[in-house]
């Protein structure tokens, strides 16, 4: 399959590049920039693409361009650290910046073609660079510009090496997706062949390459992902799969049965088991505040629980997880020099030594690509659109110490929630919507007596795939009925707030 490499330098818009690409039905794969013993000679990679980044090319300890970028003969596109690394290594000179540019800038495009094939004159962009191209090496010419910016972008007499000062992928540059597409496919030549047919067709086979004729135990929460994943195992495998749902006590309310009753009609009842083990989970999180050391708890325990329930079912060898790429990315710095966010509990909560191996077939999908595949499996649309749940459920929705009476005042206060939001127009936007408790108590009054308890909090986001997000705009009226009822209905709770804070600077979740 035609696949785009992107040489990922550290910038906290690689993800949406990839994004872009792959909404153009084009594989893409995110790389460390250093390589790691990758090839970029093999056939199927069409083109590269070079990352923004937190450094400077003109800082010592920068990271540099691998001899094997320029050596493999492939096109290549900069995009801003990308451009000057470009710049840098073929001899030209990159300086600070007298100023640093930042935001939208008007780009005047003095050679059409290439990048800017069928785009007019002028456009608008977006900027985000401290340093500036002073002098161009002879092999490169600019096509572009703006005010601050004599380089705003550059290619090479062949047309085959483009650098970019502005990044397309962001939506501030409204004919960003133009330009990638232009590089994609008029530079690259790439065909359009990453569509949900095609992952399903390629991951089946990949999945009885991987399982051959052993057993295999599904970790499954219910959630799109889990569900997803298992659907499409199903379908590779058939009867080798076996289902195991872990009610874990942190779960929403009436969550267990309405998960048994969607994987039963999917898959049939003998191929989905149920494990109680909500005392178990509770006692181990007993007295723990870390919520780091929460994920490492049910991480582990929910792995201790699909291997006895494995030995019961007699030589599986492998646990099947819906595990997604912002998982991945959040949990492990695996494109270079990103920072790790937090543990996810089927990402880097896994015990060292684990008697199972785990296979992850939809590990590089966005939450979107997820959600097509699931739609082309025939997953009811109620799972299809079943808003994402964490992995340690209402463990990272209190914060602080787990216990049986605060999971039920979170449970009644999340029901209010979704049961509201789900009346309002706003709610099929929304990427998450749920409540937060907070153990600690405020003073209130409820008729003529003193109140003295917990502050429920009600978080509502927007968001493309969970690696950003907003907060959401609900109506007044709305935010006015969920407190009245959270306050009045839900014992324990004496006050309601509103999370109006985006990510970044926070995450979705509070833990």
């Amino acid at each position: 399959m035609d696949t785009i490499v992107i040489l990922d330098f550290g910038s906290q818009y690689t993800r949406l590049i990839a994004r872009r690409i792959r909404e153009l039905q084009v594989y893409c794969e995110i790389w460390p920039y250093h390589l790691q013993g990758r090839r970029l000679d093999l056939p199927e990679i069409k083109g590269i693409i070079l990352s923004g980044s937190p450094f400077s090319v003109i800082d010592k300890n920068a990271p540099s361009l691998p001899p094997q970028v320029l050596a493999s003969n492939k096109p290549v596109l900069g995009i801003c650290y990308g451009m000057q690394l470009l710049i840098s290594s073929l001899g030209g000179k990159v300086v600070k910046a007298q100023g640093r540019e930042y935001g939208k800038a008007k780009l005047t495009i003095t050679e059409r073609g290439g990048i800017f094939q069928n785009l007019g004159g002028e456009m608008v962009c977006w900027m985000s660079h401290g340093d500036s191209v002073k002098e161009l090496p002879d092999s490169l010419l600019g096509v572009a510009r703006t005010e601050d910016c004599e380089y705003a972008a550059v290619r090479d007499q062949e047309g085959k090496i483009w650098g970019i000062q502005f990044h397309p992928e962001v939506s501030h540059t409204p004919f960003g997706k133009e330009i990638l597409a232009n590089f994609v496919f008029g530079i690259c030549g790439s065909r359009p062949e990453w569509t949900p047919e095609s992952i399903i067709q390629q991951q089946i086979q990949w999945i009885r390459n991987e399982i051959k004729g052993e057993k295999v135990i599904c970790a499954l929460s219910g959630g799109v992902d889990s569900v997803t994943a298992a659907v499409l195992t199903y379908r590779a495998i058939g009867d080798q799969l076996t289902c195991i749902f872990v009610n874990n006590g942190l779960l929403r309310k009436g969550e267990p049965e309405k998960v048994l009753h969607n994987m039963e009609k999917l898959l049939g009842k003998d191929r989905v088991i149920y494990a109680d083990a909500q005392e178990r989970f509770l006692a181990e999180l007993k007295g723990v505040l870390d919520p780091e050391e929460k994920r490492k708890i049910i991480g582990r325990v929910f792995i201790e629980v699909f291997e006895e329930e494995a030995q019961k079912l007699g030589q599986a060898t492998f646990l099947l997880q819906g595990t997604t790429y912002p998982d991945v990315i959040e949990s492990v710095s695996v494109s270079g020099p990103s920072a790790r966010i937090k543990t996810h509990h089927n990402v880097g909560g896994l015990p060292e030594h684990m008697n199972l191996r785990v296979i992850e077939p939809l590990r590089f999908l966005f939450k979107d690509e997820v959600r097509k595949l699931a739609g082309q499996l025939k997953v009811p649309e109620d799972i299809v659109w079943r808003q994402p749940f964490p992995g340690p459920g209402l463990a990272v929705r209190i914060i602080g110490e787990v216990t049986e009476e605060r999971l039920e005042v979170l449970r009644e206060l999340d029901f209010i929630i979704n049961q509201e939001l789900k009346r309002s127009p706003i709610y099929k936007k929304l990427w998450q919507s749920f409540g937060v408790l907070v153990p600690v108590r405020s003073v209130g009054v409820m008729g003529d007596e003193r109140t003295y308890r917990y502050v429920g909090v009600l978080r509502a986001v927007m968001s493309e795939d969970g690696m950003t997000a907003d907060w959401s705009r609900i109506s007044y009226d709305t935010l006015d009925t969920i407190a009245r009822r959270v306050v009045n209905e839900v014992p324990g709770i004496g006050r309601m707030v509103y999370d109006i804070t985006s990510k970044p600077p926070a995450t979705i979740e509070w833990e």
